[in-house]
């Protein structure tokens, strides 16, 4: 996934901006390029608007009029993610475990489909990545006098994924060369400094030796005058942004490289094969499913970190998504996993623009839709279009139906003003349902830690949250009743908000944005949830 396409990382939006301003010269002030920060408020997702002052979805409010005197029973959420940290304080409690392990079976928490035998998958290629890699035998070196028909469309798409993949790379590479040059030129001023963490003053102070360190020295007061400290920019954005453009370079889109046969070692085009993996699921890095299972289900009756949006949900744990874009043939796998395990939610928060095996993720959602199951899914962070954007797994069947209960959300933030749309959330006047909290998101993190993080991967849980929620009090409700309340009770936006086009921004209605042009609430959704479960 990138992690989007659905994981925006952190340093993403700020340090590309400072990337080009580096390899540009550009003497421009960042302030002038983002909008203002959002200030960090724990929990503003479980807000009221009218109380707090904030576009949360009426969490709390609803727990203190509407639940207090109902009981609930317990439903089981499925995170098909990167992983979850199982020894979290704030998660222990809320873990599904395994009722009927099978012999020499260590999956107690979930399962691990891009795992073997010999340890777990880190790092894949981008799916572009393994497309031009599984075309290349049948078309490299040849030209298009050699094919007719649907062989020669297959031969042009194969160009055309090949050109996009070189292009890529180029600048990856480009990225990666200028993100390195800014941290060494960078690190040789701090250390002509003097100081571990210099302030605005000092740089202000610091006279440069030559024309790339005016840069830096122009960026640098630019970061600091923003409020954040040195050491908060070197090691979240700068660190972030070397680790990213490196895993791009060396494995998301290296054609020679592929973990697969190595560490997973199963019969990979055979999606009918479900017999593969292991019981890690924590795996190498479980930050992203961590902070994504805290926002559905972090205790809340435990008085430490945070408040998940549901009450009385089990995480099952489905490891499915690497450092890269994730397999169709795992996706698959995963949902089935989930279903037959018991979950009534699923949480999708990753995608990728091209797809292997859609047919497999097909049936195993049809599967999904036949158990009675909820998907929801996050809709990207590329601001783009998803209605003309291709972008995969999506509920439209290849036959042409559309999965019945499957929700695409989009991300907002706290304000309700022009800029509600999180500037990075993905749109679609069709393909996305609604819109949810998604801009500085506080939840867990791997290690007992909190962590603040931007993304449709954490406006998406807030939904599987929120379904989950409705599914424990009005347990008769079915999946596809449980999507049409949230489609329903959502708050109407009636006022225009920014959209970024190209270099253009524009002001647009929020149903420009999704079917339902508005955010979810869960306060209203309770309320029709009694009134259509009498």
């Amino acid at each position: 996934m990138n992690i989007y396409t659905v994981r925006t990382p952190n340093w993403k939006n700020k340090f590309i901006v400072i990337l080009l301003m580096w390899m540009a010269g550009s003497p421009g002030r960042l302030s002038g390029q983002e909008r203002a920060p959002i200030p960090h408020r724990p929990n503003w997702q479980n807000m009221d608007l009218s109380a707090d002052s904030v576009f949360g979805i009426s969490t709390e409010k609803a727990y203190k009029e509407l639940l207090a005197d109902k009981n609930s029973k317990p439903v089981i959420v499925a995170v098909i993610d990167g992983g979850v940290d199982t020894l979290h304080e704030d998660l222990k409690r809320v873990l599904w475990t395994n009722p009927r392990p099978k012999k020499g079976d260590d999956g107690t928490y979930g399962w691990n489909y891009i795992g073997g035998p010999k340890g777990d998958v880190h790092y894949d290629n981008l799916e572009l990545t393994r497309q031009v890699r599984q075309q290349r035998a049948l078309y490299e070196g040849k030209d298009s006098g050699q094919w007719k028909g649907k062989e020669l469309a297959g031969w042009r798409s194969y160009q055309e994924e090949k050109r996009l993949l070189e292009e890529k790379s180029a600048s990856a590479r480009r990225s990666l060369q200028g993100v390195s040059s800014f941290a060494d030129t960078l690190d040789e001023m701090v250390r002509k400094i003097g100081k571990d963490s210099p302030t605005v003053k000092d740089f202000e102070d610091f006279q440069p030796s030559g024309p790339r360190q005016a840069r830096v020295k122009k960026v640098m007061i630019d970061v600091l005058s923003g409020g954040e400290s040195y050491g908060d920019f070197r090691k979240k954005e700068l660190t972030g942004a070397l680790d990213h453009f490196k895993s791009e370079v060396d494995y998301q889109l290296n054609l020679s490289y592929d973990p697969r046969p190595e560490w997973v070692g199963d019969d990979y085009f055979n999606s009918r094969q479900r017999d593969y993996g292991n019981g890690d699921v924590m795996g190498p890095d479980a930050t992203h499913g961590t902070h994504v299972s805290g926002i559905i289900a972090a205790d809340r009756t435990n008085h430490l970190g945070i408040l998940g949006v549901a009450d009385n949900v089990r995480i099952l744990a489905v490891r499915t998504v690497p450092d890269g874009d994730e397999r169709d043939k795992d996706v698959a796998n995963a949902i089935r996993y989930a279903a037959d395990h018991g979950a009534r939610v699923i949480n999708m928060s990753f995608g990728k623009g091209y797809s292997q095996d859609k047919a497999a993720v097909d049936e195993a959602v049809r599967y999904a839709m036949k158990k009675d199951v909820l998907l929801v899914q996050a809709a990207g962070n590329d601001n783009a279009d998803i209605d003309t954007a291709a972008n995969f797994p999506n509920r439209r069947f290849t036959d042409g139906e559309d999965a019945p209960a499957w929700i695409v959300v989009g991300a907002s933030g706290p304000k309700d003003d022009s800029t509600l749309k999180a500037p990075f959330s993905n749109y679609g006047r069709t393909a996305v349902d609604v819109f949810a909290p998604g801009e500085q998101i506080y939840s867990t993190i791997p290690g007992s830690q909190y962590a603040y993080f931007d993304g449709t991967s954490m406006a998406s849980p807030v939904v599987a949250g929120m379904a989950a929620l409705i599914r424990e009090y009005y347990p008769k409700l079915t999946a596809k009743e449980v999507k049409d309340i949230i489609l329903a009770s959502v708050i109407k936006v009636d006022h225009p908000v920014l959209l970024q086009v190209g270099k253009e921004e524009k002001r647009v209605p929020f149903t420009a944005l999704c079917r339902t042009g508005g955010v979810v609430n869960v306060y209203k959704a309770l309320q029709l949830a009694e009134r259509r479960a009498k």
